[in-house]
């Protein structure tokens, strides 16, 4: 009898002490991302370690002999093998492009984003998928796979570009198109808007105007006042806004093209759209120029002090309030650009 129990407690002490070992693991995870929702993923990863070095630690603990428990760890081993070869397409390639997601950080909970065909506001990052919220309200999982296979746009949070376009027949001048575009953009409360000739199509123009939106929580609502108010100016301006279905024609006496009304003399946005557009790529190409510009300062000082600082004292000390100064500015400009990226 007492030959049973101790057999009966030899094997229930250390599966008593592994369950006990991974539920207390549990918790502690629990307690620990209890207040982190963003790391949601790395719980879930914890989680998973902790379950695969508990059935190892169990086989460990088991009275077993040797062979027996050389035999279980690698059929464990195999197992555990061909669970991810089977899985690799499915499961664990998009455990591992989760992994680098997390990694990247290119977008954040909170975020808009639009992956292919698919916009909304990101709700939800896990191992395995990321969940958005559409403008429909309803919520679309996407794998994580399929966000690592296709382009990402993420809206800024420091600020979008959000724009209308139009068509608009050649009878009507574009200045005038122009100063009704930038009145809509006004009124939608837009800042330093600007407009932009699309394209010549056969029967109309297209036009475009854009204009920078700080708040992009209201990006979905502003994107329809924009559209409204272009309605209202460009028909209180007496403008028709054409469609690719409309074909206007004119008899002309002989070969006379209608003369427009008069206009304000033409304006244009040159440098403005680029200035807007793309303030971060420019940002990113002048700090790559005055890194280079430091790094050559450096190696001159160098060169005049592996000569005779002697014989240069002024010059390098000249090159050094240089170099000083360039590397005050680029710190500042990296100290403004991390204050303004969202929170990891």
């Amino acid at each position: 009898m007492e030959i049973e129990l101790n057999n009966v407690l030899g094997w229930l002490l250390p599966l008593l002490g592994i369950v006990a070992v991974v539920a207390l693991g549990n918790w502690l995870l629990n307690r620990a991302f209890e207040n982190q929702p963003r790391n949601k993923l790395y719980r879930q990863l914890a989680k998973i370690g902790v379950l695969v070095f508990a059935q190892i630690g169990l086989v460990l603990l088991l009275p077993l002999d040797n062979e027996t428990r050389g035999q279980l760890l690698s059929l464990f081993g195999l197992v555990l093998t061909a669970v991810i070869a089977l899985s690799s397409t499915t499961l664990v390639s998009n455990a591992m492009a989760g992994v680098t997601l997390k990694v990247i950080g290119s977008f954040h909970t909170g975020d808009f984003i639009q992956v292919g065909d698919y916009f909304g506001r990101v709700r939800n990052k896990t191992l395995l998928h990321t969940e958005i919220q559409s403008e429909d309200r309803d919520a679309i999982t996407l794998p994580n796979m399929f966000i690592i296979n296709n382009p990402v746009k993420v809206v800024d949070q420091s600020g979008t570009l959000i724009s209308a376009e139009v068509s608009i027949g050649y009878d009507v001048h574009r200045e005038k198109v122009r100063a009704a575009m930038l009145r809509a953009a006004e009124q939608a409360q837009l800042a330093e808007p600007f407009t932009q000739i699309i394209a010549l199509g056969n029967f109309a123009i297209e036009y475009k105007v854009t204009g920078m939106l700080a708040d992009v929580s209201t990006l979905v609502s502003k994107r329809t006042e924009l559209r409204a108010h272009l309605i209202d100016q460009l028909h209180a301006a007496s403008i028709e806004i054409m469609t690719p279905n409309v074909m206007h024609q004119r008899a002309l006496e002989g070969a006379q093209i209608p003369v427009p009304e008069a206009v304000p003399a033409p304006e244009f946005d040159s440098g403005k759209a680029e200035s807007i557009m793309f303030d971060k790529a420019d940002l990113a190409a002048r700090m790559q120029k005055i890194r280079a510009h430091c790094e050559a300062l450096r190696d001159e000082i160098k060169k005049l002090e592996s000569e005779d600082a002697a014989d240069h004292k002024m010059d390098i000390s000249w090159l050094k309030h240089q170099l000083s100064a360039q590397e005050s500015f680029l710190a500042q400009i990296e100290s403004e650009e991390q204050e303004k990226a969202p929170p990891a």
